[in-house]
């Protein structure tokens, strides 16, 4: 049976980092792998998780099963970290993830068992793994432009047009801060618009929310989707730790769902413990154990913003920076977060690899969190000299 799959294309990512691993040259940068690092190329342990760690060797006093719901004490205490004051009480529920991706998979599963045959509307360029994740899960993907990337603008009437035309009852995806791949997020001039209409048009939107507080700040990243979250009756939220508490490879993350009235809100917890069930029994605990433990600290709540502010602040600076080292670059500093995407020939991004060290992803995104701010005029020398940096009349303000 097993002589009937059909080989798969290879992962590039996985091939980058290899290809970077292997690379002898010690001045090499890279920029293709969504971590972040720090001025000296480390990407940390936060201190916080450290000493929540330290706590769980000395006090955890099992390792047996969570249920499929996870740890609901940890979904609980990130309830006012996401939501703020927009939090709709007994109407939202939510369970805890493997990561993000499985909060988006869960998410996904949800909406086709309440709609088979469901839709949902994603902007491009995205996330690589969103599409076959959506489509695996049994959701028809329709796509739309959302960001240009040759002259770096938001294509505001792409995305207005595409929502209008969505029938009710659609999903909609939607990156509720530092837009990956592009770092090119809506204003809040825009966030209310497209609030409006998702409200009007009775479609469901589907926050990915990933990045909190490594664009402008915890609550500054928060403050467009709570609008949209404020204007519609029903909405899922589908959030990450991985970025913001810097534990990637535990994989910690929560989906949640907002309903129409509390009574909703139990049937969809049901039916999102069953889906997690099926797909992954229980969701690993040390990630979120050791987030929720900073969460009942203040002290290490503290500590945990301190250092997560540091991170968004340094990346804010190699922005800075590039923009210094080249004002074709200005529009850097209009963006947000870890991430940007030139448009960068293929040719060019081979030849960055090759001559200059420069790892990048094919598509030309970047993971500016991967620079040290005295880096930028070697990033920017190298984009010259491949012919790779934009048009100025084309990244004009």
């Amino acid at each position: 049976m097993l002589d009937h799959l059909q080989p798969q294309p290879p992962d590039g990512l996985l091939a980058l980092i290899r290809a970077f691993h292997e690379d002898p040259r010690a001045d090499k940068l890279d920029l293709g792998v969504g971590v972040y690092r720090d001025e000296s190329g480390n990407t940390p342990v936060f201190r916080a998780i450290k000493a929540a760690e330290r706590r769980l060797v000395e006090e955890q006093t099992t390792k047996a099963y969570l249920g499929p719901e996870g740890d609901m004490r940890f979904v609980e205490l990130l309830r006012p970290i996401v939501f703020g004051a927009c939090d709709p009480g007994a109407r939202l529920t939510g369970v805890h993830s493997p990561g993000g991706t499985g909060a988006l998979r869960l998410a996904a599963e949800l909406i086709v068992t309440a709609r088979p045959g469901a839709r949902i509307h994603l902007g491009l360029p995205s996330w690589p793994n969103h599409a076959p994740l959506f489509r695996a899960a049994g959701l028809e993907v329709v796509t739309y432009p959302y960001v240009d990337i040759v002259t770096q603008r938001l294509d505001l009437t792409s995305m207005m047009s595409a929502l209008e035309g969505a029938k009710a009852g659609d999903a909609v995806l939607l990156n509720g801060c530092c837009h990956n791949p592009t770092g090119v997020d809506l204003d809040l001039d825009q966030w209310d618009a497209v609030a409006e209409i998702v409200a009007r048009r009775g479609l469901l939107p589907l926050i990915d929310f990933a990045y909190q507080g490594l664009g402008r700040g915890l609550e500054a990243d928060a403050v467009g989707f709570r609008r949209v979250l404020d204007a519609v009756d029903e909405a899922l939220i589908a959030y990450s730790c991985d970025k913001n508490f810097g534990v990637y490879r535990d994989r910690t993350g929560a989906v949640y769902a907002k309903a129409r009235h509390a009574e909703s809100a139990e049937i969809v917890l049901g039916n999102l413990a069953a889906l997690a069930r099926v797909n992954w029994s229980m969701p690993p605990d040390h990630g979120a154990a050791a987030v929720r433990l900073i969460l009942e600290d203040a002290e290490l709540t503290r500590d945990w913003r301190s250092e997560l502010d540091g991170m968004c602040a340094r990346i804010n600076a190699v922005r800075a920076a590039l923009a210094r080292a080249d004002d074709r670059l200005a529009f850097l500093t209009r963006q947000s977060g870890m991430f940007c995407n030139l448009a960068v020939p293929k040719g060019a991004v081979e030849r960055l690899r090759s001559e200059h060290g420069i790892y990048m992803a094919g598509s030309g995104r970047m993971n500016l969190a991967g620079l040290q701010v005295g880096d930028a005029g070697t990033l920017v020398a190298a984009l010259a000299d491949v012919a790779a940096l934009p048009a100025s009349r084309a990244v004009a303000a």
